[in-house]
């Protein structure tokens, strides 16, 4: 994926909560498009390879929360977390780490992160075809900027970690933003 690129249309099948919903899971299905999500706004996307998995978890996911102000400050509207995981199954995640700020995409079936190039095995690990860890600066559904980890392959040994980190992107905002102030 190179900068310019515009992003595929998919529609998303996401879980919404809904206070007119009864009992104990009060939320509805709502079908969500990548123009939902990415026109007429400039957005993080980061896209790992599990829901629950620990570099996400411990890393990647909590790095990009915890700077939401920094991300805003720079001129970031919304960051996004996708992974190749159900909306259930993303939710969960969302409420167990907390999240007040990133908001999650689910990409149960994988249909964006094929058309992404992006798509990868990950049966070694017993987990079939997931997300490689990416992330992108997207400004109204065109990548500015794009952070791959190296390696991309089916079945890869390491999960390679760096490329794609809050800390990264930060540091190529701050970049960038530094010559339009001379």
């Amino acid at each position: 994926m190179k900068s310019g690129t515009k992003l595929p249309e998919v529609t998303f099948h996401t879980r919404v909560r809904d206070a007119s919903v009864e009992g104990p899971n009060p939320f509805r299905w709502e079908d969500k498009t990548t123009a939902d999500y990415f026109a007429g706004k400039r957005v993080i996307l980061f896209s790992l390879p599990g829901a629950f998995t620990p570099t996400c978890s411990t890393y990647q996911l909590p790095g990009f929360e915890n700077g939401h102000a920094d991300f805003k400050a720079a001129g970031v509207d919304e960051i996004y977390c996708m992974s190749v995981n159900d909306s259930f199954v993303m939710n969960k995640w969302a409420q167990d780490q907390g999240l007040k700020n990133v908001k999650v995409i689910p990409d149960g079936s994988g249909e964006f992160t094929r058309k992404m190039g992006m798509l990868v095995d990950k049966d070694n690990l017993g987990f079939g075809m997931r997300s490689w860890r990416y992330a992108a600066i997207i400004n109204d559904g065109i990548v500015e900027a794009w952070f791959e980890e190296p390696g991309l392959m089916d079945n890869c040994p390491e999960d390679p970690y760096g490329f794609s980190s809050p800390e990264n992107l930060m540091k190529h905002l701050n970049e960038v933003k530094e010559p339009e102030l001379a």
